[in-house]
């Protein structure tokens, strides 16, 4: 009777996904300034500034009315018309507000794109280093990640030859690519992309882009895979450029034939995107001044880190070319990114991620510092990590 009843305590194997180091890094952090130490946070991807004022002042606005309830499943229409505007104005590309859907941040978007494209056992190739929810979400919706390695020929981007490779290996179902990326900062050109998804769409692999960290691009102007593709699938966010994560608020922008499919699964599975967010959301894109002002901020940041870090030891990193990270080879300091992290952590008080979190094949050799926070940070954590490395 007791092996009975501790049979159904057991969690379900696609359960079993790894953590999400980051977060874990961010735990240890809060540890130890509930103690009294000043911790320099570059471990989590999150602005250190406010969403814009207009998104703050639409929220209050509709908290003083009182009632908040749900919406369409897909969202708010005058949000989703406006998400449409947004890519007239940015990309030039004309956008039925139909294909959008406003999400759970750019987590509920993934979600709904793999359960909406894929079958159980399909495979999807991602880049390697990459952001570590993709596989785990694949994975615990019993689909197969395919990590393909990258490398400084292709600005550490998904190339189509070894797309094809891995294909020709056995054959893959969709492919998720990033510009901006994460963790390495690196993006691609507008040609490079265009040829990428020419060549999976036409050995039939389903295309996914996450283009959370448009808007923070320093090296050349992101473009949209959904002005290459009308197939295509985007993912994008509130989070990152309009300083909104824990408003947990995104958008898809998908084709026509996929909606109903969206439609359905989000009325299921959330009802709704919370209201209060859409609004602030809606909101949000008229605080574009602001937004670009924390953008020059990061800027400077990068700057700092860059001119900085070399001369601190950490000579060699990867091109630092949009959103807000920087991926630092460690390698003639440490083989273990995980131990030198907590180290870095418990004795110079500067939280970083290490890489392992986005490579379990050669992350060991790489920490990701983020410098989404203040020049003062920055600067002091140069200092810091200079202290430190060379005691």
């Amino acid at each position: 009777m007791l092996e009975a009843a501790k049979r159904l305590l057991i969690p379900s194997k696609r359960s079993e996904v790894p953590p999400f180091i980051v977060m874990d890094v961010m735990a240890a952090a809060a540890q130890l300034e509930a103690k009294g130490a000043r911790v320099i946070h570059m471990e989590v991807g999150q602005p250190a500034q406010p969403a814009p004022k207009a998104a703050r002042d639409a929220a209050a606005a509709l908290l003083a009315q009182g009632r908040i309830g749900y919406t369409e499943s897909l969202g708010i229409p005058s949000l989703r018309a406006r998400i449409a505007r947004h890519y007239k104005d940015t990309y030039a590309l004309d956008l039925d507000p139909a294909r959008v859907a406003v999400t759970t941040g750019s987590s509920g978007g993934f979600i709904l794109a793999f359960l909406t494209l894929f079958e159980p056992g399909d495979r999807v190739a991602l880049a390697n280093p990459g952001y570590p929810p993709y596989r785990h979400i694949l994975s615990a919706l019993d689909c197969e990640p395919v990590l393909i390695e990258t490398n400084a020929e292709t600005r550490w981007a998904l190339s189509p030859e070894a797309l094809i490779a891995a294909h020709r290996r056995k054959p893959l179902k969709g492919v998720v690519v990033a510009s901006p990326a994460n963790p390495t900062g690196t993006m691609m050109t507008r040609e490079a992309l265009a040829r990428l998804i020419a060549v999976a769409e036409g050995e039939g692999i389903r295309v996914i882009s996450d283009e959370i960290y448009h808007g923070l691009d320093y090296a050349f102007p992101a473009e949209t895979a959904a002005k290459l593709s009308e197939r295509a699938v985007v993912i994008n966010s509130f989070s990152k450029y309009f300083c909104m994560t824990g408003w947990r608020i995104g958008w898809m922008v998908m084709p026509e034939p996929l909606v109903r499919s969206v439609d359905r699964l989000q009325g299921n599975l959330a009802i709704s995107v919370p209201t209060l967010a859409q609004v602030a959301a809606q909101a949000a894109f008229d605080g574009r001044d602001e937004m670009e002002a924390v953008k020059h901020g990061y800027e400077e940041n990068r700057r700092i880190l860059t001119q900085g870090l070399p001369k601190a030891g950490l000579d060699q990193f990867l091109p630092v070319d949009g959103a807000f990270y920087l991926y630092a080879n460690i390698a003639r300091f440490s083989d273990d990114s995980l131990a030198f992290a907590k180290r870095l952590l418990e004795e110079a008080h500067v939280a970083a991620t290490p890489g392992i979190d986005f490579d379990p094949i050669d992350g060991r050799h790489y920490l990701r510092f983020c410098y989404a926070g203040s020049a003062a940070e920055m600067h002091e954590a140069v200092t810091r990590i200079a202290a430190w490395l060379n005691r």
